[in-house]
């Protein structure tokens, strides 16, 4: 009887459980894909445009030179062309002239009107723009593009040059590439989608379909190895280290050394030691002032016939060596093929050396 009462509990709590994992995934889940919805115009057919620049005249005039305005009949392959194209059928609102029968974007959902650029713009990366960020934030195709005008104002029909449009909404970036280490956009050398595909891709909007360090690796391929002695965030991600829009640390670094480092490494042991306080020619004996002679056993060192070896850092020498930039001693970071010469590996019994010998990236 107890057995049964014992399964019967955990039966309901078990539901319980499911229950609240359910609920708890429907109220705190995320819509990863927008759904596109073509608009219409009901009754509507298509009449052509000839009649659309008797009253749009400043806007056929620019769009004749566009892009758009020049495709000719055997490019849309039976589809429609001009103004209707885009616009939707017109013949309610050519004989009416009532601007609700037109479908006019300044009204339009930032789905629908993705939704109307998707009719002929599906291929290549487009196919990815349900899903990518913008999309998902309620960016439409014509918050980056203007169709209407010359096509000689910006390329791809956008409304301003890059990177002038980009920042206009992520202006956290603008910062950044003003910081004293930067990729060279403001020096006009680069530009957002060197590295980004605004619509969309399988990897956080950059330009890959594989690892964010392929991307990376493009143009800075002598960082891809395969090196014997690897750094492990070299291979899994250039970002660990690296912030790519633009940091106050040299290199791109997101940290000064050694802050950097130490947040995965502990502090090097040499750092704990202080520095000889000893008065200085009060070290070794110098056999190029013994005139030629040997010192005899038991001879006392004096500031005489000793080596001078002054500590000009005094305590805190051993503190500035090795607790104030990692890379002077360890400068392939990225990876190398020679081991290290300063930490031989651990010998077959165990008893010297260490686990990670040979993997000071010093050389």
């Amino acid at each position: 009887m107890r057995n049964k009462l014992y399964g019967v509990k955990a039966l309901k709590m078990a539901g319980m459980v499911a229950i609240s994992l359910l609920v708890g995934a429907c109220a705190t889940g995320k819509i990863r894909e927008r759904v596109l919805t073509l608009p219409t115009i009901e009754g509507a057919s298509y009449v052509g445009d000839t009649d659309c620049a008797q009253c749009h005249d400043k806007i056929a005039a620019p769009f004749a030179r566009s892009i758009h305005g020049r495709i000719a009949d055997f490019e849309v392959m039976g589809g429609t062309r001009g103004c209707e194209s885009c616009h939707g059928a017109a013949s309610l609102h050519t004989t009416e002239g009532d601007s609700a029968k037109i479908l006019s974007f300044a009204s339009l959902s930032s789905d629908q009107a993705s939704a109307v650029c998707l009719k002929c713009h599906s291929a290549g990366t487009h196919m990815e723009w349900a899903g990518n960020e913008h999309a998902l934030n309620d960016v439409a195709c014509t918050d980056c593009h203007k169709i209407h005008q010359d096509k000689t104002v910006a390329p791809h029909s956008l409304k301003m040059a890059q990177p002038e449009l980009c920042y206009s909404c992520h202006q956290e970036y603008r910062a950044k590439a003003n910081f004293p280490s930067h990729h060279p956009i403001r020096e006009g050398k680069m530009t957002c989608t060197s590295c980004h595909e605004a619509h969309g891709s399988g990897q956080k909007n950059l330009k890959t379909e594989e690892r964010v360090n392929d991307l990376c690796l493009n143009c800075h391929s002598r960082y891809q190895g395969p090196f014997v002695f690897e750094h492990a965030p070299v291979q899994e991600d250039c970002t660990i280290c690296h912030d790519a829009h633009g940091t106050v640390a040299n290199n791109l670094l997101r940290q000064n050394e050694p802050f950097l480092c130490l947040q995965c490494h502990e502090s090097h042991f040499h750092i704990t030691r202080e520095g000889a306080t000893i008065p200085a020619g009060n070290v070794a004996l110098d056999a190029n002032k013994d005139g030629g002679t040997t010192y005899p056993a038991g001879q006392t060192i004096s500031s005489s016939n000793s080596v001078t070896m002054p500590n000009n850092l005094g305590a805190e020498g051993w503190r500035m060596a090795f607790g104030t930039k990692c890379s002077v001693c360890h400068t392939q970071v990225h990876g190398s093929d020679l081991p290290s010469q300063t930490a031989p590996t651990v010998n077959s019994t165990g008893t010297r050396g260490w686990p990670s010998g040979g993997k000071g990236l010093t050389r």
